[in-house]
């Protein structure tokens, strides 16, 4: 028995790192997975990966900042199969960084629009899919550390992430009534392609890294993945409007 046995599930930015975990971690617990991405042939790559493992899975192309394409997205999922019970909005894109009085108003509009537009945008379409089903579901939006305490120098991407903190509580207020379930996990510093270009570059920032979480390492996908199912599945069933941190106890020392 499977913890998503039977359930058809979406995961946006499903290409690379984060995403493309949670995308092996639904199909290995059993559902069938919307694999969303801008980015064709990461994303394929993913759908590969899960069928080579001998999972069930479909990809669609689309940039979930624009509504049209999300919309698009959630009719791709329910005329592939049929519905969609589980969701997880891991799509995120900061456009740069920098101190606050230097800081390019398009640089500002475009972060929020990736990371925070985005997240509603695409709550928007999954919600209105789940109630049309009238089954209910479970939605889980990807966090980011930086919106607990704050980061200097990415301000953007620390306030956009604190919305979607916000738009979690307040979503899961409006529809849990209605039998769907919304909370958010928020990674600390997770073994990600961009975090290791970084490393590279940095080689001591990835000490200094490690030395930030209570556990004394770095986060992998795969654990950000674990979470999600546990959210996603009835296992959590009585869990709504939370943030669980997921960065081996950074957000505590």
């Amino acid at each position: 028995m499977y913890l998503l046995d039977n359930k058809v599930g979406l995961v946006t930015g499903g290409g690379v790192g984060i995403g493309r975990a949670i995308c092996e971690a639904f199909a290995r617990e059993g559902a069938k997975v919307i694999v969303a991405d801008f980015n064709a042939e990461t994303g394929q790559e993913t759908v590969d990966i899960i069928k080579e493992a001998g999972g069930e899975a479909h990809f669609v192309c689309a940039d979930v900042s624009n509504e049209e394409q999300v919309k698009a997205m959630i009719d791709a999922a329910i005329t592939i199969f049929g519905r969609l019970d589980i969701a997880c909005n891991s799509a995120a894109v900061s456009r740069g960084s920098g101190p606050i009085h230097e800081f390019e108003r398009s640089v500002f509009d475009d972060t929020l629009e990736m990371c925070l537009t985005n997240t509603w945008l695409c709550l928007k379409h999954e919600v209105g899919a789940m109630l049309d089903s009238g089954k209910g579901g479970s939605i889980v939006n990807i966090s980011s550390n930086s919106s607990l305490r704050g980061q200097p120098y990415n301000t953007a991407y620390a306030a956009a992430k604190s919305g979607v903190n916000v738009l979690t509580k307040s979503s899961a207020v409006e529809y849990g009534k209605k039998g769907i379930r919304i909370n958010a996990v928020s990674p600390g510093v997770i073994r990600t392609p961009g975090i290791e270009k970084y490393f590279k570059e940095q080689p001591k920032l990835a000490d200094a890294l490690e030395r930030s979480a209570a556990m004394s390492r770095i986060g992998e996908p795969s654990e950000v993945a674990e979470a999600v199912v546990f959210l996603c599945s009835d296992k959590a069933s009585f869990i709504t409007g939370q943030l669980l941190s997921v960065d081996g106890g950074a957000a505590v020392k």
